[in-house]
């Protein structure tokens, strides 16, 4: 049999895949990260299904929970929350199945950052302002950084920034932030996208660790910071009325 690594998105349970819901309907057993789904995905699971909330399992516990499923001829999925290629550890589970010569494949899903975007009504690639996003995290009680990926290397970028996984740093990072970016940068802050406990905060590196802290915000939160969310700049010329197009000749 195949596990199945299938991303969930940001929580909501119309926001997955129809792939995905499909998967979820056949599945035999299904892992799952309590911690940051909504319990309302699982509505798509067969009444039968075996759930497995994975919070509290370490990496051997989860690879057990798979390959045992597997080896016993039972569908199974493993929900990611977001999309699988971000922040999922989808590469030590997979260096494990294949270990133990068990198959996998993977569905993508809505990844968090474009739900926190779409929330907050934002494009992150605005013309002449921004035309690069960073997705990264930084290091606090989790696993080290590349010393190549310091937040100072790409804040001198200027790009869109996407930090995941740093919600309780909020200040020290906006403090690290300002030399670059300007203490007036537009900031957002999204906890819990699409979920029913889903806020969203708007500010700047100025001001924007008081409302958190106020918040009470400890997990759960995709930051976004960049002038491009100002929503000023230029125009696409992909859609400009001096670009000649196909049939104008």
């Amino acid at each position: 049999m195949t596990v199945h690594f299938v991303g969930a998105g940001p929580g909501a349970a119309d926001l997955l895949t129809l792939r995905a819901a499909s998967m979820l309907a056949a599945a035999d057993v299904v892992l799952y990260p309590g911690t940051y789904l909504d319990e309302a995905v699982l509505s798509h699971c067969r009444p039968d299904a075996r759930l497995v909330d994975t919070q509290r399992l370490d990496l051997d516990a989860i690879t057990a929970e798979l390959v045992g499923a597997a080896r016993a001829g039972l569908d199974v999925v493993r929900l990611t929350s977001g999309d699988p290629s971000l922040y999922s550890a989808l590469a030590e589970q997979t260096r494990r199945l294949d270990e133990a010569g068990v198959a996998w494949d993977v569905t993508p899903g809505v990844p968090a950052y474009a739900a926190a975007a779409a929330l907050a009504g934002r494009e992150l690639t605005v013309p002449l302002v921004a035309q690069s996003v960073v997705l990264t995290r930084t290091q606090a009680r989790s696993t080290a950084m590349p010393d190549s990926e310091s937040l100072a290397a790409f804040a001198a970028t200027r790009a869109t920034l996407v930090l995941h996984l740093a919600i309780t740093r909020i200040r020290a990072l906006a403090e690290e932030l300002v030399g670059d970016y300007g203490a007036d940068c537009p900031v957002v802050v999204v906890h819990r996208a699409s979920q029913p406990e889903e806020l969203v905060l708007h500010g700047t590196l100025a001001d924007i660790a008081d409302a958190v802290e106020a918040a009470g915000l400890r997990q759960a939160a995709v930051i976004l910071v960049g002038r491009a969310l100002a929503r000023d700049g230029g125009e696409s010329w992909l859609y400009t009325a001096d670009r000649e197009r196909p049939g104008d000749r």
